[in-house]
């Protein structure tokens, strides 16, 4: 498997200052799972109306798609399968603790063109769009999948509502972007990982210098698919530790 990272830095909501491959397209494996939140949120839905919690979709390819309860490391929302779950509910664990389960029945209560919308609203580009669930295998080998890159992932963040982004502040996988700061340091992230895959976007609250968005994009050997133990995540991880030692001198740098 040939290796690429991207990474894009930006001084927050200002251009971006550092960019290495961009704008090339990647699996975007749970780092969708931003644009659906953003997408619930807009909808006007209720965020107590309660959801019926199945596991069944329809796939973009034709047909209906079902997750694997062993694949989803979220146990919370398919302990209400069966039952209900508030829709607000559903989309803070989709973030929280990146539930697939929850992702789907979020998507499925907006639809697949509210969710491309909020793409379109942050200006991503062509290469970016989340036209299939989280595990929609079928569509993934009709060719339909989800795609992202380092730029559109900070222009996604830039496009959130502050409490669509205080809902990121609370992802309990503290790994990559986030282990490469110092213990404390305040961060709005999502981040995402399969086999082969490894990616995070976050915005970073340093306590002595202005915030700034940070994405990185891996895809190659070095991801195993693991949460914790993944040596991409330690890549990511370094990088991240290497712009923080930047912190103070972003807004004076130039792409």
């Amino acid at each position: 498997m040939t290796a690429m990272l991207s990474l894009a830095v930006a001084p927050w909501q200002r251009p971006p200052v550092l960019l290495r491959h961009a704008d090339v397209p990647h699996y975007a494996a749970s780092t969708m799972k931003v644009a659906v939140l953003a997408a619930v949120h807009r909808s006007g839905l209720d965020p107590d109306r309660e959801v019926p919690v199945v596991n069944r979709f329809p796939s973009a390819a034709g047909g209906t798609y079902a997750h694997a309860r062993a694949q989803d490391g979220d146990p919370e929302p398919w302990a209400r399968l069966g039952g209900t779950a508030p829709l607000g509910w559903l989309a803070t664990r989709m973030v929280s603790h990146s539930s697939n389960l929850a992702t789907s029945l979020c998507q499925s209560a907006v639809g697949h063109a509210a969710v491309a919308e909020v793409w379109r609203r942050a200006g991503a580009s062509a290469a970016t769009g989340s036209p299939r669930g989280i595990e929609d295998a079928a569509a993934r080998a009709a060719g339909i999948d989800n795609t992202v890159t380092a730029r559109d992932l900070i222009r996604l963040l830039e496009s959130l509502e502050p409490e669509v982004l205080a809902r990121l502040e609370h992802n309990a996988h503290a790994v990559d972007l986030a282990a490469g700061l110092p213990p404390g340091t305040r961060l709005a992230s999502k981040n995402g990982w399969v086999d082969g895959v490894r990616h995070s976007a976050a915005v970073v609250h340093p306590p002595d210098a202005p915030p700034y968005a940070l994405a990185v994009c891996y895809t190659g050997p070095l991801a195993n698919g693991q949460d914790a133990g993944d040596p991409a995540a330690r890549l990511l991880a370094r990088l991240s530790a290497r712009v923080w030692a930047c912190r103070h001198r972003l807004a004076e740098m130039h792409t």
